[in-house]
């Protein structure tokens, strides 16, 4: 458990270094968090394993719901957050999964934004279907469709900060006072603005989920996820009876009268990570844990290298539109200027005009555009042509193909991903080196 108040007495460069573990292991002296890979813990006699089963006190029993590493995890990235408790889980899926368990059933329905990353959109629409959860896309940007969405059977209401591939940023606080309206809870993806830059919780955000796997670690070797809440959500109020009531798993047990300050937390983890098994590896927690300590630096260099390179795709002649929210034409650069703090991301996205196609305006199905889009992500040398983002390397994919593949032409466009769209993600290599590779690329696909 992070205190919250402790989240805003020190800077994010301090917390990303110390959170979760202030001082050295008492056992060993040992300043690094330890790694401990173990699967279970030896109880100190019956009566105390019986209190821990019924969750009548509080420590590890298995790593499948908790673990030493995985708590200090836990505990920095609550507190980076600015909330009261987390939960780190194997990926940023694992996280939305765990979340929908405990907030939805059968008959229900969530209400998404449509500029959201093409991984969630197929959970949503076809994952969650098969166990009669309804999925309801509505315009990141038009507010006014989250309350018609919205019925007595919403689960939750989702929007990303930054919007995947797009880079809409919506207005938070506008989406959750519309939910909020209506007893539903707003969960945000945070992955690619980070706590660094944007922290939902603080401007109307309910739940924030993250694929640690991208800037948070930052380093493309390991995988992981994490659900952070702020602990205000009156879950009894409004019929959520795994977070609030009796459980139908513990008896006499409810997440909202015993774990007061963080019941959605709780309810996760003894309901989803035990039944799932989607719970974050203790060497995998100890990994991010490393790469947390670098965190806040990275980003700095992301978003100054991110604001170059968009201005020189801005500028080139082969390039036929370029989206970044630093850019004052972006059409959501007011919100992103009001919700981001510290600079727009290392996230770009732009099309080519494609050789001999005629120039595509963005929204176009040029098949020029998209055949140059390919050729692009596969004629560049620096950047990797990849399925991740968030790496301190410079890393390119053609979404229309590969991580939207899976979306119909309707739902592509819906999800603000054109055919002729290359997502960049700017890393920290020296920015001067990135343009000539860019460079390279867009010669070589035009």
């Amino acid at each position: 458990m992070t205190d919250e108040d402790e989240s805003t007495e020190t800077d994010i460069s301090t917390r990303s270094v110390h959170a979760g573990q202030e001082r050295p292991d008492e056992s060993t002296g040992a300043r690094a968090p330890p790694l401990h890979q173990t699967t279970s813990y030896v109880f100190e006699d019956a009566d105390r394993a019986a209190d821990l089963y019924a969750l009548d006190a509080e420590d590890h029993i298995y790593s499948r719901m908790s673990n030493p590493t995985v708590e200090t995890l836990e505990e920095r990235l609550a507190s980076l957050e600015g909330g009261t408790g987390a939960v780190a889980t194997a990926s940023g899926m694992a996280a939305l999964d765990a979340a929908t368990l405990v907030l939805a059933e059968t008959g229900d329905n969530v209400v998404c934004s449509t500029d959201t990353y093409g991984g969630t959109t197929a959970y949503l629409s076809k994952t969650a279907a098969r166990r009669g959860i309804e999925a309801r896309f509505v315009d990141t940007l038009d507010y006014d469709a989250y309350a018609e969405a919205i019925d007595d059977d919403t689960a939750y209401v989702h929007v990303e900060t930054i919007g995947n591939p797009s880079l809409v940023t919506p207005d938070f606080e506008r989406v959750a006072d519309v939910a909020h309206d209506r007893g539903v809870p707003l969960v945000v993806d945070n992955t690619f603005a980070t706590p660094y830059l944007c922290r939902p919780l603080e401007r109307g955000a309910d739940v924030v989920w993250n694929s640690t796997t991208k800037w948070l670690h930052g380093s493309g070797t390991t995988v992981g996820g994490v659900l952070v809440e702020d602990g205000d959500f009156p879950w009894g109020e409004h019929g959520y009876e795994e977070v609030a009531g009796d459980n139908p798993a513990y008896h006499d047990t409810d997440f909202s009268r015993d774990f007061p300050d963080a019941p959605f937390t709780a309810a996760v983890r003894y309901r989803s990570l035990r039944s799932l098994g989607d719970q974050q590896s203790p060497f995998d927690a100890w990994q991010t844990l490393q790469g947390l300590e670098s965190f806040p630096l990275r980003m700095d260099r992301h978003c100054e290298n991110a604001a170059i390179v968009a201005e020189y795709l801005a500028d080139h002649d082969d390039v036929a539109w370029v989206t970044y929210p630093g850019l004052a034409d972006h059409e959501t650069h007011d919100e992103a200027s009001e919700y981001l703090d510290g600079g727009y991301g290392g996230m770009i996205a732009f099309g080519l005009d494609g050789g001999d196609a005629e120039p595509s305006d963005r929204g176009s199905d040029s098949r020029g555009g998209y055949e140059a889009g390919k050729a692009f992500c596969e004629n560049v040398e620096l950047a990797s042509f990849l399925a991740n983002i968030g790496d301190a390397k410079t890393l390119v994919i053609h979404p229309a193909s590969t991580t939207h593949g899976q979306l119909s032409p309707e739902e592509q466009r819906q999800a603000g991903v054109t055919t002729d769209l290359v997502r960049l993600s700017v890393g920290i290599e020296d920015p001067a080196d990135i343009l000539a590779d860019i460079e390279r690329g867009i010669e070589s696909a035009t």
